[in-house]
């Protein structure tokens, strides 16, 4: 099978799967983070290179609660926040919490793959991604399209699970992983399947020093990375400095 072929399989296999679970997304991330996850995301978007007013992209919004991050910052809000999902599930999500958001909040919303940005070069001020990198079925292409559409100066931030690197608290990890977490996703979600694929992904994800080479590869600048409640998420940060 050519590696198109292979990266299409995968885009319409996890496609189909968030399309499935996004219902009850929001409640399962609370739920199998403890309700950490909203402090991750808060965490990411504090990295920005903040620009009032600048326009940025939450790329794998997935229902929007990281582009609703953007409004919650107390030194200005930005002129636009565009949010792209290959779930189309997901981005209906992501539009009705926006349009309940008081006041009513503008998000426009597309539908497409990171490999492919609908995008012009230089059209943001800063990207997030949380908690979708390791779903690009081609990686590097992913993120050589974020720095395409990135103005100079502009600045990314990615989310990604990670193994702790302590090697007590990375089996306790693996194991709740393993063998915890896909019975309380399968059980809420009714998608047994999207929380046996959640634990297999992270642990074929790059490590941490690899994808940030990969990042560099890709054309970001001043890339770095810290991990983050006790090593289980890694924050990335890269610039375009071109």
């Amino acid at each position: 099978m050519h590696k198109e072929e292979e990266v299409e399989r995968f885009s319409r296999q996890i496609q189909s799967m968030f399309n499935a679970i996004a219902p009850r997304y929001d409640l399962l991330n609370r739920v199998l983070s403890c309700g950490v996850d909203q402090y991750w995301r808060k965490r990411a978007i504090r990295r920005l290179a903040w620009k009032p007013g600048g326009r940025y992209l939450d790329l794998a919004c997935g229902t929007g609660d990281v582009a609703l991050e953007y409004f919650e910052r107390r030194d200005g809000c930005p002129g636009q926040v565009c949010a792209l999902d290959f779930s189309e599930a997901m981005l209906r999500q992501a539009g009705v919490k926006f349009q309940n958001r008081r006041p009513p909040t503008l998000l426009p919303r597309f539908c497409a793959a990171a490999e492919a940005l609908p995008f012009r070069e230089k059209s943001f001020d800063g990207i997030s991604v949380a908690f979708g990198a390791r779903n690009f079925a081609d990686r590097e292409q992913a993120l050589r399209e974020m720095v395409r559409v990135l103005k100079p100066g502009g600045c990314a931030v990615i989310l990604e699970f990670s193994l702790p690197r302590e090697p007590l608290l990375r089996e306790a990890y693996r194991a709740y992983f393993d063998r915890v977490l896909p019975r309380i996703g399968g059980w809420v979600s009714g998608h047994a399947d999207a929380y046996t694929y959640l634990p297999e992904s992270v642990g074929e994800f790059p490590e941490r020093v690899e994808f940030a080479e990969m990042m560099r590869r890709a054309g970001f600048d001043r890339v770095r990375h810290r991990d983050m409640t006790f090593g289980i998420v890694t924050l990335y940060v890269g610039t375009q400095d071109a």
